[in-house]
């Protein structure tokens, strides 16, 4: 199978939202294990803060960065842009630190590149939420 350089996995973004007094470090170095090991790719990283009056800050992610964050200084792709940051604010409780983050699904490259080769198209797509997924199995699950 040939994969060229026009194909692309499927592109996310997700918004994930932590208690500003609860970060444990864990979310960061698990997402660069993602991108070190070629499962994803990531496009941009915005870390945002909401106060509990409301206000919200945009937070830089340096080389002096914590929570593994660091390894993305600089993930700014243009996909996102000022509207994106504010409507994810707007999404935010007070309180709270969130990571907006666009990547690509890597893995798929060469499925989607064996599609296209065998004259595929994608016509339908939808995400299910992993909470929801976790709820419907719970629920499968025979009672004790």
């Amino acid at each position: 199978m040939t994969v060229t350089n026009d194909v692309h996995g499927p592109i996310d973004f997700v918004l994930i939202e932590f208690p500003g007094d609860k970060l444990t470090g864990e979310a960061g170095p698990a997402l660069v294990d993602l991108v070190e090991r070629g499962i994803i790719r990531l496009y941009d990283l915005i870390v945002l803060s909401k106060g509990e009056d409301g206000t919200i800050q945009a937070l830089e992610i340096s080389e002096d960065s914590a929570g593994g964050f660091q390894y993305f200084a600089g993930a700014r792709s243009g996909l996102l842009g000022d509207e994106d940051a504010q409507e994810a604010a707007a999404a935010m409780e007070p309180g709270t630190v969130a990571a907006l983050i666009v990547y690509e699904n890597a893995w798929a490259i060469p499925f989607v590149s064996g599609v296209r080769n065998s004259g595929g198209e994608l016509i339908a797509s939808a995400r299910i939420p992993a909470t929801d997924v976790m709820a419907a199995l719970d629920a499968l699950e025979p009672a004790n």
